[in-house]
């Protein structure tokens, strides 16, 4: 895994694939391919020839019934675009990216699917074979803390391990994130047997050992919103940004941004990278993040 290098003639192959119907029921597997528990299951971010300082990036993406849209946004435009500007302007070196579908653990038969860590086209391959459970339990949350514990608990990465070098982590989501993993959830999606519920900030906590960790938070134009986005910061202080759906084909100039701020640029040198229009609304979402330009968040 992680060989090879992402190339815009292979995205244009692979979207010229999917037709003229670009609907997520036509881009995503129709069943799911992976098994219902992670028990076992690791993933691995390593140097080879073509990644010889492999930095691990991973987009987590809400596959609840309301998300439908981010997922073809993602397939079809956002991650290609967020892969070719981080090839082009190197805010890392050599991008390996992981995608994690994220649905609610308190009602899913499948509430967390991971793909591999890769650096080619296989990234958006591996994507589009994930499958959109469409489901969210309508409780007030969803299980976007599931990526925390397995990026915490279930990746092996070179940067790390070797350089002690963080990667990137980004979930992107409209609901709330329940505040605890219970013992009994963790056992049922993972395998694992744990002491006691594992809460948000402890879930936070492991996965920061190795990755920067943001969450982007759409506006979706209901009155909940404000509420929505306000319980996010006060998790995650300095390190949530909100978009509105609108401006969703903005997503990957944000993607591309808090990549290179976790990096150490400032945020108008991240933005001189892409177009104007891009560049005002990711503007606007980047006034709420807050990151020393080093390996520590600010909180």
């Amino acid at each position: 895994m992680g060989r090879g290098s992402y190339t815009a003639s292979d995205w244009t192959r692979l979207r010229s694939s999917f037709g003229n119907e670009h609907r997520a029921e036509k881009i995503f597997s129709s069943a799911c391919s992976q098994q219902s528990s992670l028990a076992g299951v690791y993933r691995e971010a390593r140097d080879n020839e073509d990644s010889p300082q492999s930095t691990p990036v991973i987009i987590g993406f809400d596959v609840t019934t309301s998300m439908g849209y981010l997922a073809e946004e993602l397939a079809l435009n956002s991650l290609n675009r967020a892969i070719m500007y981080l090839y082009e302007h190197k805010p890392i070196l050599c991008p390996q990216v992981m995608c994690c579908a994220i649905g609610d653990c308190k009602s899913d038969k499948r509430p967390l699917q991971v793909t591999q860590f890769e650096s080619d086209i296989r990234i958006i391959k591996q994507l589009t074979s994930l499958y959109l459970e469409g489901g969210g339990g309508g409780n007030g949350g969803e299980s976007y803390n599931l990526a925390w514990y397995f990026a915490g608990k279930r990746t092996r990465t070179d940067c790390y391990e070797k350089r002690r070098k963080k990667g990137i982590l980004i979930t992107i989501g409209d609901d709330c994130c329940h505040g605890t993993l219970t013992r009994a959830e963790i056992s049922r999606v993972f395998g694992d047997s744990v002491p006691y519920d594992l809460s948000d900030e402890e879930l936070i906590a492991a996965a920061e050992e190795k990755y920067h960790v943001f969450h982007i938070c759409i506006e979706k134009g209901a009155t909940e919103d404000e509420h929505i986005f306000a319980d996010w910061r006060s998790l995650m202080k300095g390190r949530v940004t909100v978009i509105n759906k609108r401006d969703i084909s903005c997503l990957a100039e944000l993607i591309y941004a808090l990549i290179s701020i976790a990096e150490g640029s400032s945020p108008n040198e991240a933005l001189k990278a892409v177009d104007q229009r891009a560049a005002e609304t990711a503007a606007k979402s980047l006034a709420y993040i807050s990151i020393n330009n080093t390996d520590t968040i600010s909180f």
